[in-house]
């Protein structure tokens, strides 16, 4: 499903428009089938990974008991214990990342050992570094004297500032 086409259109709805398709999602979700098709995959102590709407992301956990509508997990992180729906067990492994602009990054074809690239660390500092492996869906660069794996998806170009100059220095000779 692509959601950030179904996003768009969701912004373009009004509240009262956005509360009646909610109404109608929890609607079907309420539906036995969905709760009798995916416990039918689960058992206890199934290592599992499930959406937390809070966090917006996927969590590890383990499952511990089966409830009528929800099922009892201990997430592997923290320990805890929490009732969750059993709709929010990703089973099929689906990727939960909504991407609003999916042409954004280079594409594995683009890059090439040597080059040099940027990215944006985990604390959204930016940084640069010259690819040394390209791997499936990941680079290996070396980034001030650290080696670091980025998506395709999050890296750039950048030019190369002493290739910059002797590009600049051959057009004013010219």
């Amino acid at each position: 499903m692509e959601f950030a086409t179904l996003l768009d259109a969701m912004n373009q709805a009004s509240g009262f428009e956005l509360y009646r398709l909610r109404a109608a999602i929890d609607r079907v979700l309420a539906d036995p089938k969905w709760i009798i098709a995916i416990r039918s995959q689960l058992r206890i102590g199934q290592e599992i990974e499930y959406f937390d709407a809070r966090a917006n992301k996927l969590r590890p956990a383990q499952v511990r008991e089966f409830r009528t509508k929800e099922v009892l997990v201990r997430e592997t992180d923290t320990g805890e214990h929490w009732l969750i729906a059993y709709t929010a067990i990703n089973l099929g492994g689906v990727d939960v990342r909504i991407r609003d602009n999916p042409q954004q990054g280079l594409s594995r074809h683009e890059v090439a050992i040597g080059d040099t690239v940027g990215f944006l660390d985990h604390e959204h500092r930016q940084r640069s570094g010259q690819v040394v492996r390209l791997n499936d869906k990941t680079v290996t660069l070396n980034a001030d004297g650290q080696k670091w794996r980025v998506a395709y998806a999050l890296l750039h170009r950048v030019l190369n500032s002493s290739k910059a100059q002797t590009i600049n220095v051959e057009l004013i000779k010219r």
